[in-house]
């Protein structure tokens, strides 16, 4: 039985323990301000009534340290110390946001990079739009977590410094205060499970609606064609409803849990207050400083119960973001070294490959055949007969279960098949471009190419329309080429395709979508390649497949047509 991979850290006390640490200080020196201003509280009061010596404990401390116990000094001194708060308080919020910011961008980082470099095997059984969710929302949860775990540790601290505020003034009021507020606390234990299992709904109705909005968008023509466009909207609709469901739930059990700690707060607030001022014959300006403490003590245990539903509520994103990620670095490939590239000198050879996704059918089923180094073949047969997977096999993106993929005499494993990409082109069905413009699409490929070098790519894959645009490279092709035309993004595909000067290029279904002209035209380029390279044309019919030498024909994983050997 395989172990899941222990997911990451949220926190990496090697790279980010100098700014908790910092942040950490200032929440404690924010506690102490405001715990001594508060304190002042009782010899302000004793200054305000009759002068005499009360104040007990704090105006003894008050006198030793040799400030005077009048009006002005006071006052002075409590306006100091609201002014030094208010600064600590700014600073410390500046330095909370840089922290959340850093740990969240770190992460979708992370997931992007973990992803970029996973396994390509591991990746096709990954579902796009989850993980897009995961990217985006769940990583915007991993955020509300940070920040309220922050919140919460702020307003601890602040508790604790009010705690030894209110310890220094009464002991004895103090400890019944910590005994309630404890006894409350743990009364939501229950309400904070209640919150992750909303959470881990919310999060599954966050993906759902991915799922559907990533379906839809990419048949949008379909569903116009047959008229189903409101079916569609109320589909949409109803994982609507389920996710303000389970928002909503949460919403009414934070607003419960507010209205009962506010409750029991203030009655413990007031029998506290009775049993100090008719039991135990509590001065008035001691009493007074308590009621403060416990006043603004209140809503701070308010906003940790708040903060610690939140976090819960938002853990089940936070663990499937650092569970994907621990997935794809798992599957991590090796890094690509250049100079390990096999070079293509007599061909590709497959050796009883037997490869399988899942538990099914095996794609591939002991296919043995080769691609010459110069020639030209076509992967002929039925949709699902492992024409892809075997491309995929070709140019480095899978490894089989069982058998041998060979460029030469060099076995593709490894940090050789990473390698052996870096010689591989590949031109899909579905032109993909950037919205930039034809320039930046094109050194996708390679980035340092100079002008000269694009213009002849382009020549060469019967792509010179382009240099006879008013803006020529500088033409900016729209949200995925939607300035040009099928064939002319196709064409653009294929140019950017040789500028990696490849060794295997792959053509999947690349001109399936084109009409008769521009098919001709792809066809034209091609044959302007023979001999240059291997090429490998995968389709069902068409013009392309006309200039194949030889051709591997597969059903159900299997050859069994001709093929080259």
């Amino acid at each position: 039985m395989s172990r899941l991979p222990t997911p990451p850290r949220l926190f990496d006390p090697a790279e980010h323990g100098l700014a908790a640490s910092w942040l950490g200080f200032l929440m404690v020196l924010g506690a102490i301000t405001e715990g001594i201003g508060i304190i002042l509280l009782v010899p302000l009061l004793t200054v305000l009534g009759d002068g005499g010596g009360a104040g007990g404990r704090v105006a003894e401390v008050m006198a030793r340290l040799g400030v005077p116990m009048r009006l002005d000094a006071m006052l002075a001194l409590f306006v100091a110390l609201v002014i030094v708060r208010g600064l600590i308080t700014y600073y410390r919020s500046l330095v909370a946001m840089r922290f959340e910011m850093a740990l969240i961008d770190r992460l979708r980082t992370r997931g992007w990079r973990s992803l970029l470099h996973c396994d390509w095997r591991v990746l096709l059984g990954m579902r796009r739009s989850n993980t897009a969710s995961l990217l985006i929302s769940q990583v915007d949860q991993a955020g509300l977590f940070v920040n309220q775990a922050i919140l919460a540790i702020a307003t601890m601290v602040t508790l604790g410094g009010i705690g030894l505020a209110a310890l220094a003034i009464s002991p004895q009021l103090t400890t019944g205060a910590l005994i309630a507020g404890t006894l409350v606390l743990l009364a939501f234990h229950g309400m904070r499970r209640r919150a992750a299992l909303l959470g881990d709904a919310l999060g599954q109705a966050y993906g759902r609606i991915y799922s559907q909005l990533n379906e839809g968008l990419g048949a949008l023509r379909v569903i116009k064609s047959l008229g189903r466009e409101d079916r569609a909207a109320t589909d949409l609709a109803d994982q609507f409803v389920d996710l303000r469901r389970a928002q909503l739930d949460y919403q009414r059990d934070l607003g419960r849990g507010q209205i009962a700690l506010q409750g029991g707060g203030a009655i413990v607030l007031a029998v506290l207050v009775w049993a100090a001022l008719e039991r135990w014959d509590a001065d008035v300006t001691v009493v007074l400083p308590m009621v403060a403490l416990f006043a603004r003590a209140l809503p701070l245990l308010g906003l940790l119960q708040q903060a610690g539903l939140t976090c819960a509520h938002a853990r089940p994103a936070v663990n499937a973001a650092l569970e994907l990620i621990a997935t794809a670095e798992a599957a991590r490939e090796p890094d690509a070294d250049p100079a390990a590239a096999p070079l293509l000198t007599s061909a590709i050879r497959l050796d009883a490959v037997t490869l399988r996704f899942g538990d099914g059918a095996p794609a591939l089923d002991g296919v043995s055949c080769a691609i010459p180094a110069r020639g030209v073949v076509a992967l002929t047969g039925p949709s699902g007969a492992g024409k892809s997977t075997l491309a995929d096999l070709l140019g480095g993106l899978l490894s089989p279960d069982t058998g041998q993929v060979r460029v030469d005499d060099t076995e593709l494993d490894g940090a050789a098949r990473r390698a052996w990409r870096s010689r591989v082109a590949y031109v899909q069905q579905d032109p993909v471009l950037i919205s930039g413009t034809i320039r930046d699409n094109l050194r996708w490929a390679a980035a340092e190419a100079d002008d000269a070098r694009l213009e002849q790519a382009l020549r060469d894959a019967s792509a010179a329309f382009v240099l006879d645009l008013p803006e020529r490279l500088d033409t900016v092709v729209g949200d995925g080429g939607r300035a040009l035309s099928g064939g002319e993004r196709q064409r653009l595909m294929l140019a950017r395709a040789l500028l990696r000067n490849p060794a295997l290029l792959i053509l999947d279904e690349a001109t399936s979508a084109l009409d008769a002209s521009n098919e001709a035209q792809v066809s034209a380029a091609i044959e302007g390649l023979r001999g240059r390279m291997a090429i490998v044309i995968i389709g069902h019919r068409g013009a392309l497949l006309d200039l194949a030498d030889h051709e591997i024909r597969l059903e159900n994983g299997r050859i069994v047509g001709p093929l080259s050997q």
